[in-house]
C-alpha cells in the first residue's frame, strides 16, 4: 500500500518508516523543511515537504503522495516540565488540533481509505475505579488545570478521526514510551534524575503507569495500517505497574540508590498538581483488544524486561 507518514522523523518514525519499508509498503514520509528530506529517504520514504499547520502545504503534499493510508504522528514534545505541563503540551496540542484536521481534510479531498492516529493511553483515563482501563472506559473528565488542554486536544483528535464516515479511522492509545529516542532513553534527562535520586516518589506511589517499548509500538502501528479495524486501541505491555514499585526497580536496575519518598504537599511544590496526578492517581490500561484484534504482541511483555536494556 502507499502510506504517508506525518511525523516521520520523530522517535515513533524512526521505528515505525523501515517497519512499513520491509513490509512492502510504498513509504511517504511528510517533513517540515529541505534539512529533513536526506533523514526521511534514509529511513527508506520518499520525502514530501509540509508544515502540518498549513492547510494548503499538507492537502499539496497529499495529492503528491496519494496514499491509502495515512498514519498521523504528529508530535512536539521535549522535555516534560510537570510545573508547567500547559507549555511543554502547547504545541503538540496545536498539531493535535490543526494539524489532525488539516489532515484529515486533505485526505478526505484525495480519498484515503484509513487513517490511524497516535494518542495517548499513558497520561489520560479517568482517574477514578480500577487501576486498569480499557478503551471502553472515559478519559478524564476533571483534569487538573495543568492537564485539561492536553485531554481537550487528545479528546479533538479522536472525536475527529472516529468521526470521520469517509474512511477507516483507527486512534493509537500508547503507554509512556521508552527506548531509542524517547524521554527513557540511554543518557536521558529523566533515567539521570532518577540515577541522581532527584525523582521522588511522591505520596503512596499509587500512581498506574502504562509503559510500551518504542519499537513494540511501531509493530503495533504496523499492524493496525494493515489490519486495524475503526475505533481506539490501546498500546501498551502486559504490565502496568504503581509508581511505588516501578521507579525503585528501575532505579536498582540503574545502580541508584532507592528514590526518596516526600509528601503530597512537597511534591506539589516541587512538581506541580500535574506531578502529584501522575505519581499517585493516574490509571493503566490494557492490551486485551489490541492482542485480540490486531494480532499484536509485545516482544518486550513487560518494563522490568525491556528496561534492562536501557541502561
Amino acid at each position: 500500500m502507499r502510506v504517508l507518514v506525518a511525523g516521520a522523523t520523530g522517535a515513533m518514525g524512526k521505528e515505525l518508516v523501515p517497519r512499513l519499508v520491509d513490509a512492502g509498503h510504498e513509504v511517504f514520509a511528510m517533513i517540515r523543511s529541505e534539512s529533513n528530506k536526506a533523514r526521511a529517504s534514509q529511513l527508506g520514504a520518499v520525502p514530501v515537504i509540509a508544515d502540518a499547520l498549513d492547510h494548503a502545504q499538507v492537502e499539496a503534499a497529499v495529492r503528491q503522495a496519494a496514499p491509502e493510508v495515512i498514519v498521523n504522528q504528529l508530535t512536539a514534545i521535549g522535555h516534560i516540565d510537570t510545573r508547567h505541563f500547559e507549555r511543554s503540551f502547547a504545541a503538540t496540542n496545536r498539531l493535535r488540533i490543526e494539524g489532525t484536521d488539516n489532515l484529515l481534510t486533505a485526505a478526505r479531498a484525495t480519498g484515503v481509505r484509513r487513517f490511524v492516529a497516535q494518542s495517548n493511553g499513558a497520561f489520560t483515563y479517568t482517574r477514578t475505579g480500577g487501576p486498569v482501563k480499557n478503551e471502553q472506559d472515559p478519559l478524564d473528565r476533571s483534569p487538573v488545570g495543568q492537564m485539561a488542554l492536553m485531554i481537550a486536544a487528545i479528546e479533538h483528535l479522536e472525536k475527529a478521526v472516529l468521526g470521520a464516515a469517509w474512511t477507516e479511522g483507527i486512534v493509537l492509545r500508547y503507554g509512556a514510551f521508552y527506548g531509542p529516542g524517547t524521554s527513557m532513553a540511554p543518557g536521558s534527562e529523566q533515567l539521570e534524575m532518577i540515577r541522581k535520586r532527584k525523582f521522588p516518589v511522591v505520596g503512596d506511589g499509587g500512581g498506574v503507569w502504562s509503559f510500551v517499548h518504542i519499537a513494540d509500538a511501531a509493530e503495533a502501528t504496523v499492524a493496525a495500517v494493515e489490519n486495524g479495524g475503526r475505533g481506539v486501541y490501546n498500546i501498551v505491555d502486559d504490565d502496568p505497574a504503581p509508581v511505588a514499585e516501578w521507579l525503585p526497580e528501575l532505579a536498582a536496575m540503574l545502580g541508584a540508590k532507592k528514590p526518596m519518598r516526600v509528601p503530597r504537599f512537597i511534591g506539589r511544590l516541587a512538581a506541580g498538581q500535574a506531578g502529584v496526578v501522575l505519581m499517585t492517581e493516574l490509571r493503566g490500561a490494557s492490551n486485551a483488544k489490541a492482542k485480540r484484534e490486531l494480532g499484536w504482541h509485545p516482544t518486550h511483555p513487560t518494563w522490568r524486561q525491556g528496561l534492562q536494556v536501557v541502561p
